[in-house]
């Protein structure tokens, strides 16, 4: 393994200004290309040396070799594609030798010029079947057939600036930074820690273990780019984070943050984890079990991954990577003697106490107790914040139906039976007829607030992309519930005292009822009381409400 080269854009820049002054000029004569955010946090680890030896997205030759051999065409080990990858109409708009912007998505700010070497069209199924053993449900194959662009490029890039943050920015090191902290504190042998999850009583026993063991210090080092989707967002993680590192022993631990987009891909995975620490200046790594692996497949029944998959395969290129691993030994809590033990060393018939994931995310559902020896209560407080119990929870109720079916009247008593009898909660009122690019937004800040959002479309029904794209919002913040009204054209049209049908309209003749609504009601028939009980017993069933 060369020698990590983790300063290499401070130095760009710290030696020479003008560089950077010229390729800024020179950045407004040029096309752009808007990073995605997984290019972003590849870009930003590419730039800071955090993918050393890696100095640009892969060429085919790289690209093909990685796939192929876990290795860089110039037989240097790496073993997960990092590519720039577009989508066809956007790639056929450059050429080889071109000279391209890359600009962030956020501020559309100038990061990088990348001359581009190669434009070519990668075999995604080989890709997903080499690097992520190919079923079809694993969150990286998943990504390549679904989000990915289909064609890459390749080039070497000039580095212009990192990605400005503007959350943790004294926790966001980069790898000479860290090292250069290391050496100031006499640092001669670092454990590095890799988590995408919150921080318990239990890791805090394990990694104190491991530095005992090794004689050495503690990074960790959580990931707070992409992770796996569903997984607890980083803001609340970091929280938990600087909370834990108070627990340590004075001067044993330290925290830095990791823009790294994961890839779950296991084995793989926990190489390219491997790689990345020893640039951060880690002497040795803890592989846990099932490492960076992402359950099981719904498809196939079975892990993706072998529990110790990762574990063998980073062994297997221990003496290559210059980084010694720390198989991660499960603990487990003996209450009769309050302490924790690692698994395999706890006699046959001892008491033993453990929460899973499972029973924790049920614990923080129902507001149920969570016990000292599990966590701190530090810890708990900032869970219990992020995800309070679902009485306390934001949901947006989205009302779908013909126009006449009753959607304004149903929307107009929930309101009223809401404020009734919640005083927790606001309550909000969207009508869908706001702009629709808006509308998944505003429901999605709302429901995050902790609101009772209820969305109604008295004249205008919903097509099924417009419903999905709200969905997939409010999901991120809280609970999304289709209500579907029942009501033909005939009889909704039998009473359009505002000519909804009068002009033949092709949104309503082309309006397909939703085949799987949470609630379907029928207030022409039942009435808008029976349809408002419904609902609430509903809420009421789901612990939405406590009466």
């Amino acid at each position: 393994m060369p020698v990590p080269h983790g300063g290499k854009l401070e130095d760009l820049i710290a030696r020479d200004s003008s560089i950077k002054n010229d390729l800024l000029k020179e950045v407004h004569s040029l096309k752009s290309i808007v990073l995605t955010e997984r290019q972003l946090c590849d870009l930003e680890l590419i730039l800071n040396g955090g993918f050393s030896p890696l100095t640009s997205f892969m060429n085919e030759k790289d690209y093909t070799s990685v796939v192929e051999n876990m290795r860089l065409a110039n037989g240097l080990l790496w073993t997960m594609p990092i590519t720039l990858d577009l989508s066809k109409t956007d790639a056929s708009k450059f050429s080889v030798n071109e000279r391209v912007t890359l600009r962030d998505l956020r501020d559309d700010k100038a990061l990088a010029i990348i001359t581009i070497e190669d434009i070519y069209v990668p075999n995604k199924q080989v890709e997903g079947e080499k690097v992520f053993r190919g079923v079809a449900d694993h969150p990286a194959v998943k990504y390549l057939n679904e989000v990915a662009g289909d064609v890459y490029i390749g080039g070497q890039i000039q580095a212009i600036s990192l990605p400005t943050h503007y959350d943790y920015t004294e926790l966001r090191k980069t790898p000479a930074q860290l090292r250069a902290e290391f050496a100031n504190r006499n640092w001669s042998k670092i454990v590095a820690f890799q988590t995408r999850n919150p921080m318990h009583r239990a890791h805090r026993e394990l990694t104190v273990r491991a530095a005992r063991e090794q004689l050495a210090n503690v990074l960790i080092h959580p990931v707070v780019g992409l992770t796996k989707p569903g997984d607890i967002d980083y803001h609340t993680r970091v929280k938990v984070y600087k909370e834990i590192i108070k627990k340590y022993p004075n001067g044993l631990a330290a925290l830095s943050l990791l823009p790294l987009a994961m890839r779950m891909g296991g084995d793989r995975e926990a190489v390219w984890h491997a790689i990345i620490r020893k640039n951060y200046g880690c002497t040795h790594f803890i592989v846990g079990r099932d490492h960076a692996g992402p359950g099981k497949s719904a498809i196939t029944g079975k892990d993706f991954y072998g529990p110790y998959d990762a574990q063998e395969l980073v062994e297997q290129f221990k003496n290559e990577l210059e980084i010694e691993v720390v198989p991660f030994r499960m603990v487990t809590y003996l209450p009769e003697e309050q302490r924790y033990a690692p698994i395999d060393e706890v006699k046959e018939g001892t008491k033993t106490a453990t929460i899973s994931g499972t029973q924790l995310r049920q614990k923080l559902r129902d507001g149920s107790e969570i016990p000292e020896w599990f966590s701190y209560s530090e810890v708990v407080k900032i869970l219990r914040n992020s995800y309070p119990p679902r009485n306390e929870q934001g949901f947006t109720l989205y009302l779908t139906g013909l126009p006449n079916s009753g959607v304004d009247s149903l929307t107009d008593a929930l309101q009223a039976t809401f404020n009734q009898f919640d005083s927790t909660r606001h309550i909000a009122v969207l009508d869908h007829d706001v702009e629709q690019s808006a509308l998944p937004f505003i429901a999605h800040e709302l429901t995050r607030s902790r609101a009772a959002v209820i969305i109604g479309n008295p004249s205008v029904a919903p097509s099924s992309a417009q419903l999905k794209q709200v969905e997939k919002e409010v999901s991120k913040a809280g609970s999304f519930i289709l209500i579907s009204l029942k009501g033909s054209v005939h009889e909704c049209s039998q009473i359009d005292r505002k000519n909804y049908y009068s002009n033949g309209r092709q949104d309503i003749k082309n309006y397909v009822a939703p085949e799987n609504p949470t609630i379907e009601v029928d207030v022409l028939n039942e009435g808008t009381l029976v349809s408002v009980q419904k609902i609430v017993l509903y809420l009421e069933e789901e612990g939405f409400f406590k009466f």
